[in-house]
């Protein structure tokens, strides 16, 4: 065996750190009414996605806000209208985290935006499809930018698919996939503890 040179008290802090339980990811349920799903949040990928969106959730943006958006076999947007189709106020945006190695891969959670890569305030889409036009790539040294994955759904899939398939239509400034009947989120609550988390798969 091989003597160490670290003293005492460092070998000890080292085996408390080693005992210590792993930080678990926070989740974030979402209450429609369509029903309810549950994302798994990304912090240690998307650090600054994840706390804007925790601000935005901890504030009540998204409570009584609108999917506004459904592309059939697509994506579902949501995190911007109120049930009204007025904008809810917002923050200054948050930095291009796209780059973190996430996929927009069916489930995924990421943050809509405008032109710039840095311009993704509140509103966030879940991937119907595995969408790989949306990813961050690289190509001949220069990035081509995409959307900032920061979640997943891990329970109430079949949820988000049931809100994916609803017919669409025209609806407050839209001229076309805005959920002709319209789908409301009710409230979206982040969770620290697993043991919160209800019906999670």
């Amino acid at each position: 065996m091989t003597k160490t040179n670290l003293p005492m008290w460092v070998v000890y802090m080292l085996a408390i750190g080693a005992m210590a339980p792993v930080a678990a990811e926070p989740y974030a349920r979402v209450d429609t009414t369509m029903g309810e799903f549950i994302v798994e949040l990304y912090p240690s990928d998307a650090p600054e996605t994840v706390a804007n969106f925790m601000q935005y959730t901890n504030g009540g943006h998204y409570d009584r806000t609108l999917i506004h958006r459904v592309v059939h076999g697509y994506v579902v947007q949501g995190g911007g209208y109120s049930i009204y189709f007025n904008e809810r106020p917002v923050r200054d945006p948050v930095s291009y985290e796209g780059d973190n190695g996430r996929k927009n891969i069916r489930g995924t959670l990421a943050m809509a935006r405008g032109k710039s890569q840095d311009s993704a305030q509140a509103q966030w889409y879940i991937n119907l499809s595995d969408n790989e036009d949306l990813d961050h790539k690289v190509i001949d040294d220069l990035p081509l930018y995409g959307y900032t994955v920061f979640g997943a759904v891990i329970s109430g899939m079949d949820v988000v698919d049931a809100i994916g398939a609803v017919p669409t239509g025209p609806g407050g400034p839209f001229e076309s996939e805005a959920p002709v009947e319209k789908v409301v989120i009710n409230s979206v609550d982040i969770i620290d503890d697993a043991l919160e988390l209800s019906g999670a798969d």
